[in-house]
């Protein structure tokens, strides 16, 4: 298939994947808003669904949907399985909004998606965090009404629960780091940790494993394989990430980056104190972590004056050439094209 005939097939796959949003919202909906003693909570279920689920790009969840059409055997190409990949797709959006509603009022960040951050909103504030709780809660109950009965049930519960568990960890690690202590601790160690399981897991491994285990696909072998490759992908994919929160375009992302301002151990700050002299270290220090618009620009600066922008694009494409590499080595028994497909569509991405 072609690079374009890819493209349209992606963006045929997006708006059947949209359009089945509705019956999600039904499905969670339908049945608890007869209940009076409940139906004002179900309301608000709705409302905070429908908020944050919606307006992303959607490449977790479509991820599950392609997957699985790569995966499945001709005997499971039917509608009612397809309806299923919809199902889990939707749940992996569901778990991502669960973290960005959760990881934006951490972060004090302002915009998600080029609107406000759900706890922004008038009327919300830290009653977000109970709504991040709904929006988990709803993964679970979206599995066990669909998928029950199928005999990849218990993996996909345990898919979700570890994934959710491992970003958490990853939270942890990124929460940690960014209270104001010594910028050393600032290895790439500690940064290669934080992605790993912040990012990597529930971005990329998590639904090419949950199409795996919809197509029978349950050897630990296989799994391993795949996970080499999505996780060099996840920390690809979060490089991109740090890099656009600083130089990125906010009306192309949908966000304003904070990541100076929160003390973030991000991949720049990382690869700025590899490069910078003593004294250049100093206006790090003296900078870095402050809530202060000149503060933010000096540093900004200093990652302009060590040309970070350069060594960023030297990094993606080695980077890129590497995941090239790492998918005709451990892509033995499955389709190379997942791997491939996922690879093209965030390379040189710029939100």
């Amino acid at each position: 298939m072609t690079c374009n005939g890819n493209h349209a097939a992606r963006a045929t796959d997006r708006e059947r994947f949209v359009a089945f949003f509705p019956q999600i919202v039904k499905d969670l909906i339908e049945d608890e808003l007869h209940q009076k003693d409940v139906s004002e909570a179900f309301s608000r279920l709705k409302e905070v669904v429908e908020y944050n689920a919606i307006g992303g790009k959607y490449n977790r969840g479509l991820t599950v949907v392609s997957a699985f059409g790569e995966l499945a055997g001709p005997e499971q190409q039917d509608p009612k399985n397809f309806q299923h990949a919809m199902v889990v797709g939707w749940c992996v959006e569901l778990l991502q909004a669960f973290f960005l509603v959760a990881d934006d009022i951490m972060d004090g960040s302002l915009t998600r998606r080029g609107h406000p951050c759900w706890y922004k909103k008038e009327g919300v504030g830290l009653a977000a965090v109970n709504d991040s709780l709904l929006l988990e809660s709803s993964i679970y109950r979206l599995l066990k009404r669909h998928c029950r009965g199928q005999p990849y049930y218990l993996n996909l519960l345990e898919l979700f629960l570890q994934s959710a568990y491992q970003t958490e960890l990853g939270q942890t690690l990124d929460l940690i780091s960014a209270p104001p202590v010594d910028l050393d601790s600032f290895t790439e160690e500690r940064y290669k940790a934080i992605v790993k399981y912040k990012t990597a897991f529930y971005s990329f491994y998590l639904p090419v494993a949950a199409a795996m285990y919809m197509a029978g696909i349950d050897s630990e072998e296989e799994h391993s394989h795949a996970r080499t490759i999505l996780l060099e992908m996840g920390e690809f994919f979060q490089i991109q990430d740090d890099y656009l929160d600083c130089f990125g375009d906010p009306d192309v992302t949908g966000k304003i980056g904070t990541d100076i301002e929160d003390n973030k151990c991000s991949w720049l700050v990382v690869q700025c104190l590899k490069r910078a002299s003593p004294e250049q270290k100093q206006i790090l220090e003296a900078n870095y972590g402050q809530n202060d618009p000149e503060k933010v620009g000096r540093v900004k600066q200093l990652y302009e004056e060590l040309d970070l922008k350069t060594v960023f694009q030297n990094y993606e494409e080695s980077s890129y050439q590497r995941l090239l590499g790492l998918i005709s080595q451990h892509a033995l028994r499955l389709p190379a094209q997942i791997f491939l497909g996922l690879a093209q569509l965030i390379y040189k991405r710029q939100k």
